[in-house]
């Protein structure tokens, strides 16, 4: 506990973590009252359109997790932390569940954030959360933030220079899991194991196609939407015990 009390202290001394935060609420939110805002007969408002754009706020938050390790690096306070806890592994643990949880209260702010901002601007649209499906795609973005999270810390701990993780991180949401899919043949199976599409499968999989022109395209994942979950926790969860792994290993 005093580990979890630590790294509470180090990372809301900082502003990095608030403006990160304020920049995922509102940039999540806002492109959310954009389009609710231009939705019309022809393009319906819905539970799953207002949660559209949470992964530009997961994407600010892997920043923000990022900078929670690689700042200490380049600072050179991990040195200190690692001369109070020379075993290292549990001050990064204390750290990533620290960032992880933060993460995920801030995932469900952003989604629920987008669907009552959504709801004020169409009182009359149809964004009553009644299935399981649309309680998954709100109330489960939390856990896709948390997990993206512990993701981030992971590659944050390899590389630990502030700009090498940041740019490995927004390559690779950004760019490669989307343009993977454009190599011929291979391409769209290859998609189908990337592990941000299965985050993504966890929150939209089984509900209504947004309209056309509207989101990532379907894919033929091997997985339902619990299982999805499961392998973006297996792959962030192993990520990290490499991580840990290297960070004893070498010096600080």
């Amino acid at each position: 506990m005093t580990l979890l009390a630590v790294e509470r202290i180090k990372l809301f001394s900082t502003r990095s973590p608030w403006w990160c935060m304020a920049l995922a609420i509102a940039l999540t939110v806002g492109l959310a009252a954009l389009v609710a805002a231009n939705t019309g007969d022809e393009f319906p408002m819905s539970v799953g359109l207002s949660q559209g754009f949470s992964n530009f706020g997961m994407i600010v938050i892997m920043v923000m997790a990022a900078l929670a390790v690689t700042t200490e690096y380049r600072f050179g306070t991990i040195r200190a932390t690692f001369l109070a806890v020379p075993g290292r592994t549990p001050a990064l643990l204390a750290k990533t569940t620290v960032v992880a949880l933060l993460s995920g209260v801030v995932g469900e702010v952003v989604a629920f954030g987008s669907w009552g901002i959504s709801k004020l601007i169409k009182p009359d649209a149809d964004l009553a959360i009644n299935s399981a499906v649309e309680w998954r795609n709100v109330a489960g973005t939390g856990l896709v933030f948390a997990l993206a999270a512990v993701l981030a810390i992971a590659v944050g701990i390899l590389v630990r220079q502030t700009a090498g993780a940041v740019a490995i991180l927004l390559v690779y949401a950004l760019l490669v899991e989307s343009l993977i899919g454009l190599i011929p043949k291979i391409g769209v199976k290859i998609q189908e194991w990337m592990p941000f599409m299965h985050a993504n499968n966890f929150l939209t999989a089984d509900g209504a196609p947004l309209p056309e022109g509207a989101g990532a395209p379907r894919l033929d994942f091997p997985f339902g939407p619990w299982g999805s979950l499961a392998y973006f926790a297996a792959i962030s969860v192993g990520l990290l015990v490499v991580a840990l792994v290297v960070a004893k290993k070498r010096d600080a």
